[in-house]
């Protein structure tokens, strides 16, 4: 691929200054587009593997190769309106337009769209339930351990029973007894499943802060089940 440059030749100090920023700003678009999208997360139902506050990396590109796999934890736009209406209040102070440019480019959260992140525990065609009589998830029969999970915390605290239909996911948070996921919004038009095509990406690394950099832990169990053709 090749990179848009914007030209500065024979410009003066300060015109350089703003032509490097708008190459950065361009490279910042594509990059977001495409490749990479940065997240903040806001609250605990991913505890422990994600934090209040961490920044995330999350691969937009997996997706176009490869179908989400169980265990991978993937970013989804709000389906059913999980989260509730957003509240945004518009700030047009400099400080404000800063804020809005580094929402625009994701380094910041952007509070009018609303985004969600949870662990992949289905795809099309499985079976979930909860729980066997030990108390642990099945997929697909077979009994699932879950080392992510939140220290403390059972794998569900109500029991279900599900088949994933084909183009949608079951997911839930690694702190699972502080998630709203799939659980909770069976009486949904999608029954609690996410459609695929509202999902971002792939969840990969934590990029701050520096003392939580981490690549996200995929569930070893879950992905080794065969998936359902």
């Amino acid at each position: 691929m090749t990179l848009i440059s914007i030209g500065c030749n024979g410009a003066a100090r300060f015109t350089n200054l703003i032509c490097a920023e708008l190459n950065s700003l361009v490279v910042s678009v594509l990059v977001k587009t495409f490749l990479v999208h940065f997240f903040f997360i806001p609250s605990g139902s991913m505890e422990n593997t994600l934090k209040v506050g961490d920044r995330i990396a999350v691969n937009k590109i997996a997706t176009f190769w490869s179908d989400i796999k169980r265990g991978e934890v993937v970013v989804f736009k709000d389906p059913e309106n999980w989260l509730g209406a957003a509240q945004v209040t518009k700030d047009s102070s400099p400080i404000g337009k800063i804020k809005s440019g580094l929402e625009w480019v994701g380094v910041l959260p952007d509070p009018a769209k609303q985004y969600l992140i949870k662990r992949t525990i289905g795809v099309g065609g499985d079976h979930v339930v909860c729980c066997d009589k030990d108390g642990f998830l099945q997929v697909n029969g077979i009994s699932v351990h879950e080392p992510y999970i939140y220290p403390g915390n059972k794998p569900s605290d109500s029991n279900f029973d599900v088949t994933v239909p084909k183009g949608f996911i079951w997911v839930m948070g690694d702190h699972r007894g502080a998630s709203a996921d799939s659980r909770f919004h069976t009486n949904d038009s999608h029954k609690g499943m996410v459609p695929l095509k509202d999902v971002v990406g792939r969840a990969e690394f934590v990029i701050w802060p520096f003392n939580h950099l981490a690549f996200l832990p995929t569930g070893k169990d879950l992905s080794v089940i065969p998936v359902v053709k």
